[in-house]
């Protein structure tokens, strides 16, 4: 049986010589890994391109077997091209991260409309954007939490349940910033939260302090998390 449905890509691994495994998150299926033929050779060139991370491609797939995570695709094509996503060096490591953090924080294999289109507008969005592009992650995910479940209101909200984690896990295991430190953020989340455009983040150092923190308050919601190798790069790019 196939179906047809639009995707994100999440990541890929190499699959034999020539082929991959993708994981995609789409529309009608959630989350589904794909093995897909033959990408990676030499000709017709470019079909790579089309698997890196957060590509908007329309997909017609084979419905997997009962009791297996893989199957094929059948056919696929990119949906809405970038401008300029995959170009700039800034943009593509916020992909990068971004891809990453959506590939640990959604496994449900169903459809979730509202999740989609979010993700889908969102991207889009980001990929027009001109200015403002240093705190897009930030408020990317402090909304997608809400769509998992763990959404907050202010950042008094959001610091409360670190410092409590951080004190009922003991020393060394919190978000490795002093709770001192963190109370000091209540307003740029505050900020982020109600009037983005306005934002005063004053550094990159700041703002990986920022992201810091909220990659911890998801380790918190989402059981096997785990860490985020990516935070290191998008980190060194922001800084610069």
């Amino acid at each position: 049986m196939l179906i047809k449905t639009r995707g994100i890509i999440l990541s890929f691994l190499k699959y034999r010589e020539t082929s991959i495994i993708a994981r995609i998150y789409t529309e009608r299926r959630g989350v589904q890994n794909y093995i897909v033929n033959g990408v990676r050779k030499a000709k017709p060139p470019g079909r790579i391109a089309l698997f890196q991370p957060l590509t908007l491609l329309e997909l017609v797939a084979y419905v997997p077997r009962q009791g297996s995570d893989l199957t094929r695709l059948s056919e696929f094509r990119c949906a809405e091209p970038f401008r300029t996503l995959p170009y700039e060096m800034r943009k593509s490591s916020v992909a990068l991260f971004l891809s990453e953090v959506l590939s640990k924080a959604i496994r449900e294999e169903e459809e979730n409309e509202p999740l989609f289109r979010f993700l889908h507008d969102s991207i889009l969005a980001f990929d027009e954007q001109t200015v403002g592009t240093e705190n897009f992650a930030l408020l990317f995910l402090l909304h997608l939490a809400g769509h998992l479940g763990f959404g907050i209101r202010t950042g008094a909200e959001l610091l409360d349940q670190i410092v409590l984690a951080g004190t009922a896990l003991g020393p060394g295991q919190g978000s490795g910033i002093a709770t001192v430190r963190l109370r000091e953020f209540e307003q740029y989340f505050d900020e982020l939260l109600h009037a983005p455009a306005t934002s005063t983040i004053p550094s990159g150092h700041v703002r990986r302090e920022l992201l810091t923190v909220v990659i911890r308050y998801y380790q918190l919601h989402i059981e096997g998390f785990g860490e985020v190798k990516s935070l290191e790069v998008l980190s060194e790019v922001l800084s610069n």
